[in-house]
């Protein structure tokens, strides 16, 4: 049985997040096994986006499946597509878009290939090891947790769960308690010193936004220290969590 890679992102108009998403693939690639597979003797491992894509995502699995196993031939053991949703929380897109596009993708292709879908990203128990790991290397009294938010019911204990381990209160870009309120509220507490800590893949069009709102915080707290921390960025740390997520 021969495997394959589809690391499936949202998507941006801003270029940075593609090339991360590149950078993090070719990380991928060097960390899994190589000996399990026998598509010209390594893993290949590609990446695709829900959103901001001249294609669907169903038409990007099946070009990838397409080109992964190209040189193989339908046997016994079926290749498997293994594709894992590189999302931190369990929102609409994970619950229910990219199943839905798998569903198609798979009906497309045939049985010769089958697609499995891993667990998301932001289900996987080390990734507060990751946040903590940027956390330690700023000093600041108090934490803040900015995730982008969700519609789905219930998404947000994901995120006050981080918080909470890190510690942190959490705080949302697309919704409440927004970042202006928590820091209001924490300035209100008596806090000095407060960073925050972007809970996101890469760098990009918002983060560019929540930095420029902080800069606004500090002209209107402009005795409280504010800091920014980076979001996860492409490293291998992240990809050895990803290639953990393929064998579940």
């Amino acid at each position: 049985m021969s495997s394959a890679y589809l690391l499936v992102s949202h998507g941006s108009r801003d270029p940075r997040p593609e090339i991360a998403m590149q950078q993090l693939a070719k990380l991928v690639c060097n960390k899994l096994p190589k000996t399990h597979n026998a598509l010209n003797s390594e893993h290949l491992v590609g990446i695709a986006a829900l959103e901001m894509s001249p294609q669907p995502l169903h038409e990007q699995i099946q070009e990838f499946a397409k080109s992964a196993f190209r040189e193989r031939k339908p046997s016994q053991n079926q290749n498997r597509l293994k594709i894992v949703p590189l999302f931190l929380l369990p929102g609409v897109h994970v619950m229910t878009d990219i199943p839905a596009e798998i569903a198609l993708a798979q009906q497309a292709i045939g049985q010769d290939i089958i697609i499995e879908v891993q667990p998301y990203l932001g289900s996987h128990p080390s990734l507060e090891k990751l946040l903590a790991k940027q956390t330690a290397a700023i000093k600041a009294e108090t934490w803040i947790l900015l995730a982008h938010g969700s519609r789905r019911p219930g998404s947000k204990e994901t995120v006050e769960a981080m918080a909470a381990s890190l510690p942190a209160v959490a705080a949302y870009w697309a919704g409440p308690p927004s970042l202006e309120s928590r820091v209001t509220e924490l300035v209100a507490a008596g806090y000095k010193e407060i960073a925050i800590l972007p809970y996101f893949l890469f760098t990009g069009g918002i983060t560019d936004a929540i930095a420029a709102s902080i800069e606004e915080l500090k002209l209107q707290f402009s005795a409280v220290n504010f800091q920014l921390a980076q979001p996860l960025g492409a490293s291998a740390e992240l990809a050895e969590l990803i290639c953990d997520l393929t064998d579940r």
